[in-house]
């Protein structure tokens, strides 16, 4: 594979990011919350505030994998009748705001029941640049890698601090854009500071592919952005995000977007190797 491939949409933006000697920043929202509308005004405030990579969430009924603050959103976005269409749509309406590359974060049902192709060729016909599947792993993820393969689309899977070695080596081989590396055990949500496992997952991922490493789970504000700068690609924050739509609207997701985007600008990155 490619370096140019490898990157994909995602990785490009990353390695732009990482070339003007920082780490990007990979902002999540979920579709429809609180309203269709008003994701998309709050997801366009991620644009503004700095964000390099945007991370859309598709709200699923059986959410095992998010914390209370995005099962809440993403509850409240199904309860207001949105469907896979209109994740579709805000997708195809933040991809026409701007060139900020637009990834659909999924657990993998709405995937299968919407159909892996179509949903392939519909997502990359609207300016989708890809997805991360959290529950999807790539031993088992065939048709979706060649359906995104046939669409030029990114493959984001993840990598935790229990991933063996070879585990590592056969995710990161899959992925194109970034790897995943989830630096806390368990359910997503912001914390009081970022996991120690962090440094050395990001290490061994390192160690085995050239795709760019981004690091989420528990990142809530610039400084804890800035610290993760010094071993890693990317800083993904979501539950944070989120909660600042809950509490202050668009405009809080801009404040804080702003921030998290001055911290990965902080720190030097010129002793971090690729």
């Amino acid at each position: 594979m490619s370096e140019l491939v490898a990157l994909g949409n995602a990785g490009a933006a990353i390695r732009k990011a990482n070339d003007e000697g920082r780490a990007a920043l990979v902002a999540y929202l979920p579709a429809g919350y609180p309203t269709i509308e008003g994701g998309i005004d709050a997801i366009k405030a991620l644009v503004d505030g700095g964000a390099d990579v945007l991370e859309i969430g598709l709200p699923y009924s059986d959410p095992v994998m998010d914390g209370v603050t995005i099962q809440r959103a993403t509850e409240h976005a199904l309860a207001g009748g949105l469907r896979t269409r209109d994740v579709l749509s805000t997708v195809e309406k933040i991809a026409a705001y701007s060139d900020v590359p637009v990834l659909v974060m999924t657990y993998w049902n709405p995937i299968e029941r919407y159909g892996v192709d179509r949903f392939a060729a519909d997502f990359a016909g609207i300016g989708g640049a890809g997805l991360i599947t959290p529950d999807l792993i790539p031993d088992e993820g065939a048709e979706w890698i060649a359906a995104a393969d046939k669409n030029d689309l990114d493959k984001v899977f993840l990598v935790s601090p229990s991933s063996t070695d070879q585990r590592i080596a056969m995710t990161t081989a899959a992925c194109r854009g970034f790897v995943y590396a989830t630096a806390v055990m368990g359910v997503t949500g912001a914390r009081d500071k970022p996991s120690d496992l962090a440094a050395p997952l990001v290490a061994r991922v390192k160690a085995a592919t050239g795709v760019p490493v981004g690091v989420g789970l528990g990142i809530s504000n610039g400084d804890q952005a800035a610290g993760v700068t010094a071993f890693a690609d990317a800083a993904i924050v979501g539950a944070a995000l989120v909660k600042a739509l809950t509490d202050g609207g668009p405009a809080g997701v801009r404040t804080l977007t702003e921030n998290l985007a001055e911290g990965v600008r902080r720190e030097p990155r010129s002793t971090v190797e690729r």
